[in-house]
């Protein structure tokens, strides 16, 4: 298991857990009860800052295939469209998140869980994420690219 890391984003800081998986669209994954589940990386949320609503293109039961669009998400910054991390059965939705989603702002790693979803082998969630300092890589490799993004450079 990897230790906890901490990427640095000015004032507010990301902390991303040691014991999560984690996909290139900013989701976090964990084994939960034989399924996987999903939810927003701390760097995710500093970047989309508040989220107001979250809605499902998608139903509990259905099978769907990595990259497949399943919803989308409303914040202070945009509307986006949300992609499945990995390929799977959805089993189930955090329905709290539905009334209100705020867990999200402030439990992203816990209350603030999207979904959950069973795979044919944990190894399809192995090679479509990465680990910890993985990640961690990934998005120091992107940090520039994603600022100049923000401040409209692009």
């Amino acid at each position: 298991m990897h230790e906890d890391l901490t990427f640095p984003m000015g004032k507010f800081p990301a902390v991303l857990l040691g014991d999560l998986r984690y996909s290139r669209n900013h989701m976090w994954s964990r084994a939960v009860e034989g399924r996987l589940r999903f939810g927003f990386t701390a760097y995710a949320i500093r970047l989309m800052q508040d989220v107001y609503f979250l809605d499902w293109h998608v139903s509990a039961g259905d099978a769907i295939e990595r990259l497949q669009e399943i919803g989308h998400i409303e914040t202070s910054k945009a509307v986006s469209d949300l992609f499945a991390p990995v390929k799977g059965t959805i089993v189930e939705f955090n329905a709290e998140l539905l009334k209100d989603p705020s867990a999200i702002n402030v439990d992203n790693y816990h209350a603030g869980w999207l979904f959950d979803l069973t795979t044919d082998a944990l190894t399809d969630d192995a090679e479509a994420t990465m680990s910890c300092p993985e990640y961690y890589a990934f998005l120091d490799q992107n940090w520039e690219k994603t600022q100049n993004s923000l401040k409209g450079h692009m």
